[in-house]
């Protein structure tokens, strides 16, 4: 998993409350446990006109003009800004997986599901809370400002606007130092590698009849 630091790239906004994980990446797309490949059918039945299956060429697919990540001017995402209770719905890693693969490196919204949130994290997506009326204010810029760009500093936590406004925000800190250091749960455990073996020894002298041996 890559560290997160700073993230600075242009924002998408996504008007919706309640988007949840089969919006997010449809349910007949869940045929593969690979973790990339997903980006092209992020949010599927809005990107697109008709109804895309897993392996499909999307560049031959008819485009919805109208769905915010298809307009010229937030092209390049790289932040979502979105309404509350995003990420709700059934549990799904392909979820953060979809939106890394697209490009999107962060999300901001007033509340996430807590599931999505723990996923975004196991897998490299920031997902910044903020209060509502900052959410509201965000998007009212984005709207009125073309190709706009937050910069996003997780060790600080910071959300910087282009005319300089910073938003703090909070962050759990066991969480903030695996995305800082790019570490998953396998990364946090590795850490402990000699003590994991110093206790396997231990265990090994002190309860031989736990730990067979293989005959040679």
């Amino acid at each position: 998993m890559q560290p997160i630091r700073q993230i600075e790239g242009i924002v998408a906004p996504l008007d919706r409350p309640n988007v949840d994980t089969d919006q997010i990446i449809p349910k007949q797309f869940l045929k593969s446990i690979g973790r990339t490949g997903f980006g092209p059918y992020l949010f599927d039945e809005w990107r697109y006109l008709d109804r895309g299956e897993w392996g499909q060429d999307c560049s031959k697919r008819p485009l919805n003009g109208d769905f915010v990540l298809n307009q010229p001017r937030y092209r390049g995402t790289r932040v979502l800004l979105a309404r509350e209770n995003f990420g709700c719905g059934s549990s799904r890693e392909h979820a953060a997986w979809a939106m890394l693969d697209f490009g999107i490196q962060c999300v901001i919204a007033p509340s996430f599901a807590d599931i999505f949130f723990s996923n975004c994290s196991k897998n490299g997506l920031l997902a910044v809370t903020l209060p509502a009326g900052q959410v509201d204010s965000l998007f009212r810029e984005v709207f009125a400002q073309p190709r706009y760009v937050l910069k996003v500093d997780l060790p600080a936590q910071t959300v910087t606007t282009p005319s300089g406004v910073m938003h703090g925000f909070e962050f759990p800190p066991s969480l903030k130092h695996r995305l800082v250091e790019g570490l998953d749960e396998i990364g946090v455990t590795l850490q402990y590698a000699e003590d994991i073996r110093a206790y396997e020894a231990r265990g090994a002298s002190e309860a031989p009849w736990l730990h067979p041996q293989t005959p040679p």
